[in-house]
């Protein structure tokens, strides 16, 4: 959904709330959450999903290889 009269979100990589690549942090930040409650959203699912681990560390490259960084200046 596009905001009216505005210019379309689009999903980046944080350059600013970055732990690693800036996937999480560019979640956060397209989702309007503060981006230490969804880190810890993510390591809360990571702990509690054991069969899931391998894979969020799979999805986490994904997203970290297909997201581009934020155009804005670091």
């Amino acid at each position: 959904m596009q905001p009216e009269g505005g210019p379309a979100r689009r999903l980046y990589r944080s350059r600013k709330n970055r732990m690693l690549a800036g996937v999480v942090g560019g979640i956060a930040e397209y989702i309007g959450v503060d981006p230490t409650i969804a880190r810890v959203v993510w390591v809360i699912v990571s702990i509690f999903l054991p069969p899931m681990l391998a894979l969020d560390v799979l999805l986490y490259v994904a997203l970290a290889l297909i997201i581009p960084p934020s155009p804005e200046d670091p």
